[in-house]
Protein backbone atom coordinates (compact mmCIF):
# COMPACT_ATOMS: atom_id res chain seq x y z
CA UNK A 1 0.00 0.00 0.00
CA UNK A 2 1.33 3.44 -0.86
CA UNK A 3 0.39 6.85 0.53
CA UNK A 4 -2.16 7.54 -2.19
CA UNK A 5 -3.89 4.18 -1.73
CA UNK A 6 -4.03 4.66 2.05
CA UNK A 7 -6.19 7.78 1.82
CA UNK A 8 -9.47 5.88 1.27
CA UNK A 9 -8.83 3.59 4.27
CA UNK A 10 -7.88 6.54 6.44
CA UNK A 11 -10.95 8.53 5.38
CA UNK A 12 -13.08 5.54 6.40
CA UNK A 13 -11.46 5.42 9.84
CA UNK A 14 -12.06 9.14 10.40
CA UNK A 15 -15.65 8.93 9.15
CA UNK A 16 -16.34 6.14 11.66
CA UNK A 17 -14.74 8.13 14.47
CA UNK A 18 -11.49 7.59 16.33
CA UNK A 19 -12.85 6.70 19.74
CA UNK A 20 -11.07 3.56 20.80
CA UNK A 21 -7.80 1.71 20.84
CA UNK A 22 -8.63 -0.40 17.78
CA UNK A 23 -9.25 2.64 15.56
CA UNK A 24 -6.05 4.40 16.65
CA UNK A 25 -3.98 1.25 16.14
CA UNK A 26 -5.60 0.61 12.75
CA UNK A 27 -4.74 4.16 11.67
CA UNK A 28 -1.10 3.72 12.73
CA UNK A 29 -0.91 0.37 10.93
CA UNK A 30 -2.19 1.88 7.67
CA UNK A 31 0.28 4.75 7.97
CA UNK A 32 3.17 2.39 8.75
CA UNK A 33 2.46 0.33 5.66
CA UNK A 34 1.82 3.37 3.44
CA UNK A 35 5.06 5.03 4.50
CA UNK A 36 7.00 1.70 4.51
CA UNK A 37 8.46 2.49 7.89
CA UNK A 38 9.44 0.45 10.93
CA UNK A 39 7.38 2.19 13.60
CA UNK A 40 4.60 4.75 13.95
CA UNK A 41 3.50 6.12 17.30
CA UNK A 42 1.35 8.83 18.81
CA UNK A 43 2.80 10.94 21.60
CA UNK A 44 -0.08 12.71 23.33
CA UNK A 45 0.49 15.62 25.67
CA UNK A 46 -1.34 18.21 27.67
CA UNK A 47 0.03 21.65 26.73
CA UNK A 48 -1.21 23.03 30.06
CA UNK A 49 0.89 20.67 32.18
CA UNK A 50 3.58 19.50 29.69
CA UNK A 51 2.91 15.90 30.71
CA UNK A 52 2.50 13.21 28.09
CA UNK A 53 2.69 9.57 27.08
CA UNK A 54 2.67 7.26 24.07
CA UNK A 55 -0.58 5.28 24.31
CA UNK A 56 -0.42 3.95 20.73
CA UNK A 57 2.48 2.40 18.85
CA UNK A 58 2.58 0.25 15.71
CA UNK A 59 5.70 -1.73 14.78
CA UNK A 60 6.47 -3.55 11.54
CA UNK A 61 7.95 -6.40 13.58
CA UNK A 62 8.64 -7.41 17.18
CA UNK A 63 12.34 -6.66 16.57
CA UNK A 64 11.57 -2.93 16.42
CA UNK A 65 11.73 -1.11 19.78
CA UNK A 66 8.32 -0.35 21.27
CA UNK A 67 7.70 3.31 22.13
CA UNK A 68 4.55 2.63 24.17
CA UNK A 69 4.52 4.27 27.60
CA UNK A 70 1.54 3.52 29.85
CA UNK A 71 2.17 6.23 32.42
CA UNK A 72 2.08 9.98 32.08
CA UNK A 73 5.37 11.67 32.69
CA UNK A 74 6.56 15.24 32.77
CA UNK A 75 8.50 16.52 29.80
CA UNK A 76 12.05 17.48 30.66
CA UNK A 77 12.39 21.24 31.15
CA UNK A 78 15.40 21.12 28.78
CA UNK A 79 13.56 19.26 25.99
CA UNK A 80 12.90 22.34 23.87
CA UNK A 81 16.58 23.33 24.08
CA UNK A 82 17.84 19.78 23.38
CA UNK A 83 15.49 18.79 20.57
CA UNK A 84 14.97 21.29 17.72
CA UNK A 85 12.13 19.18 16.30
CA UNK A 86 10.24 19.32 19.58
CA UNK A 87 10.92 23.07 19.78
CA UNK A 88 9.39 23.46 16.31
CA UNK A 89 6.39 21.36 17.34
CA UNK A 90 5.77 23.42 20.50
CA UNK A 91 5.87 26.54 18.32
CA UNK A 92 3.17 24.95 16.09
CA UNK A 93 5.47 24.96 13.07
CA UNK A 94 4.83 22.60 10.13
CA UNK A 95 5.65 18.92 10.43
CA UNK A 96 9.24 17.88 9.76
CA UNK A 97 10.49 15.20 7.37
CA UNK A 98 14.00 13.88 8.00
CA UNK A 99 15.31 11.59 5.27
CA UNK A 100 18.55 10.81 7.11
CA UNK A 101 19.31 11.77 10.71
CA UNK A 102 23.03 11.39 9.97
CA UNK A 103 23.06 14.09 7.28
CA UNK A 104 20.26 16.41 8.48
CA UNK A 105 21.09 19.99 9.36
CA UNK A 106 21.85 20.57 13.08
CA UNK A 107 19.16 23.25 13.19
CA UNK A 108 16.65 20.52 12.33
CA UNK A 109 18.04 17.48 14.17
CA UNK A 110 20.23 17.09 17.23
CA UNK A 111 21.92 13.86 16.09
CA UNK A 112 23.26 12.93 19.51
CA UNK A 113 19.86 13.48 21.16
CA UNK A 114 18.22 11.30 18.50
CA UNK A 115 20.82 8.53 18.91
CA UNK A 116 20.50 8.47 22.70
CA UNK A 117 16.70 8.66 22.85
CA UNK A 118 15.32 7.09 19.70
CA UNK A 119 17.95 5.39 17.54
CA UNK A 120 16.09 5.92 14.31
CA UNK A 121 17.64 6.87 10.99
CA UNK A 122 14.78 8.67 9.21
CA UNK A 123 11.50 10.06 10.49
CA UNK A 124 8.35 12.07 10.07
CA UNK A 125 7.70 14.38 13.03
CA UNK A 126 4.00 15.17 12.52
CA UNK A 127 2.85 18.07 14.68
CA UNK A 128 -0.67 17.73 16.07
CA UNK A 129 -1.49 21.35 16.84
CA UNK A 130 -4.86 22.84 17.59
CA UNK A 131 -5.57 26.44 18.54
CA UNK A 132 -1.83 27.21 18.34
CA UNK A 133 -0.91 24.57 20.93
CA UNK A 134 0.88 21.23 20.61
CA UNK A 135 -1.38 18.36 21.70
CA UNK A 136 0.66 15.52 20.25
CA UNK A 137 3.19 14.21 17.77
CA UNK A 138 2.61 11.57 15.13
CA UNK A 139 6.00 10.00 14.52
CA UNK A 140 6.91 7.52 11.81
CA UNK A 141 10.45 6.23 11.44
CA UNK A 142 12.91 3.79 9.98
CA UNK A 143 15.83 2.47 12.00
CA UNK A 144 18.49 1.07 9.70
CA UNK A 145 18.18 3.05 6.50
CA UNK A 146 17.51 6.55 5.24
CA UNK A 147 14.03 7.09 3.82
CA UNK A 148 13.20 9.53 1.03
CA UNK A 149 9.76 10.92 1.89
CA UNK A 150 7.80 11.43 -1.34
CA UNK A 151 5.42 14.29 -2.06
CA UNK A 152 2.55 11.81 -1.57
CA UNK A 153 3.99 10.86 1.87
CA UNK A 154 4.12 14.54 2.82
CA UNK A 155 0.59 15.20 1.61
CA UNK A 156 -0.69 12.17 3.53
CA UNK A 157 1.01 13.45 6.69
CA UNK A 158 -0.51 16.91 6.24
CA UNK A 159 -3.96 15.43 5.66
CA UNK A 160 -3.77 13.05 8.63
CA UNK A 161 -2.32 15.59 11.08
CA UNK A 162 -5.04 18.11 10.15
CA UNK A 163 -7.77 15.53 10.81
CA UNK A 164 -6.05 14.00 13.83
CA UNK A 165 -5.25 17.21 15.74
CA UNK A 166 -8.81 17.95 16.96
CA UNK A 167 -9.36 14.26 17.76
CA UNK A 168 -6.16 14.21 19.82
CA UNK A 169 -7.09 17.44 21.58
CA UNK A 170 -10.45 15.96 22.60
CA UNK A 171 -8.75 12.72 23.70
CA UNK A 172 -6.25 14.61 25.86
CA UNK A 173 -8.97 16.74 27.44
CA UNK A 174 -11.13 13.66 28.10
CA UNK A 175 -8.54 10.99 28.99
CA UNK A 176 -5.09 12.42 29.72
CA UNK A 177 -6.25 15.19 32.05
CA UNK A 178 -8.17 12.60 34.04
CA UNK A 179 -4.91 10.66 34.61
CA UNK A 180 -2.84 13.69 35.61
CA UNK A 181 -1.30 13.13 39.05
Amino acid sequence: MNATAAIADIETIFSQGLTGDAQFLNLLSILGEAWTCDRVFLYLRDPLTAWGKVPYCWRASEAIPDAWTPELKAESPSLVAEDPMFAAAVQAQPSIFVEDVETAAPLVVNREFERQNFGHRALIHGHLCQDGQLWGILQACTFHRPHPWSQADRELCDRVTAKLAPVVQAYVLREIRREWP
